[in-house]
């Protein structure tokens, strides 16, 4: 894991046990975001916008006596098609290893706090749900509460229930379909990141293929169905983004669970037996009763 020395502001890295404690900055990507190779150039890496908001955080961090903080656009080499696959695949491991999140909402306060772009992004999702504390920060570095501060106005913003939101309620405990419901409204700048961002949320792992386009979504959801057996996946209805002819029980996009929420396993708390099911070359092969 490459770490940002907070007092030197070099790259640092580490791995498995000998990680140390650690922040770790979320925010909603901008323009002029600072790149892994900028960071190398001092003053290149100073005349971009994104650089401001690291300082912030390294600030921040030392404040809270951490001398790591990780963030995601400079301390990932994205040139390295393997890295980043590793990286996307442990980000949720990582958000939720942070002794602290720093969320910075930078169109705070000309938005309101329920109205920032953070909480559409598909990328805050984990970064909102996987950290053991969550403090938010306007654009000038304000501190504007913490995640079980603002619990009741989060779970108006993203529909999320707010045991899931203080730690009450376990995430695997949500439905399949409720948990896609989480990034039914939310957005990505690449299409294939939709089905990325969910990785985390479901606890799997699958190779990263940039220009696969929604067929990402496709193979989460039969990831999903390989270690799951939670007929609540095929939960979701029909709209405007399910395209002509589609004819698979597969959802083809995650807006199409967005009125999934309030489905729930009916096995949590009861005897009922699990009826498996599974994808096979010849298409879904599942059994339910009649």
């Amino acid at each position: 894991m490459r770490l940002i020395n907070t007092a030197t502001l070099e790259f640092e890295e580490y791995f498995g046990s000998c990680i140390p404690k650690y922040a770790i900055l979320s925010h909603a990507w901008e323009k002029e975001e600072v790149s892994f190779q900028d960071w190398a150039d001092r003053r290149q890496r100073a005349t971009k916008a994104g650089y401001r908001k690291i300082l912030l955080a390294c600030d921040q961090a030392k404040r809270d006596r951490l001398q790591y903080l990780w963030v995601d656009t400079n301390c990932i080499d994205k040139s390295s098609s393997a890295e980043l696959a590793e990286a996307i695949n442990s980000m949720f491991a990582w958000y939720r290893d942070s002794v602290i999140c720093y969320a910075y909402l930078e169109d705070y306060p000309q938005q309101s706090f329920i109205k920032s772009r953070w909480f559409t992004r598909g990328w805050t999702l984990q970064e909102l749900l996987a950290p053991r504390e969550v403090v938010f920060f306007s654009k000038d570095w304000t501190q504007l509460g913490c995640r079980e501060d603002r619990v009741g106005d989060i779970s108006e913003i993203t529909g999320i229930e707010k045991g899931y939101l203080d730690g009450s309620l376990r995430l695997n405990s949500a439905s399949v379909a409720c948990r896609m419901s989480w990034v039914s409204r939310r957005t990505t700048t690449r299409i294939e990141d939709m089905a990325y961002c969910m990785l985390g949320i479901f606890d799997i792992n699958i190779p990263l293929l940039y220009g696969e386009g929604s067929k990402a979504f496709i193979r989460l959801q039969e990831e999903i169905i390989r270690v799951s057996n939670d007929q609540s996946i095929f939960c979701w209805t029909w709209n405007d983004d399910v395209p002509q002819g589609w004819v698979s029980m597969l959802a083809p996009s995650p807006s199409t669970f967005s009125g999934s929420a309030d489905y729930w396993d009916v096995r949590q708390g009861g005897n009922n037996k699990p009826l498996s099911y599974s994808i096979t070359n010849a298409g879904l092969h599942i059994r339910l009763p009649i």
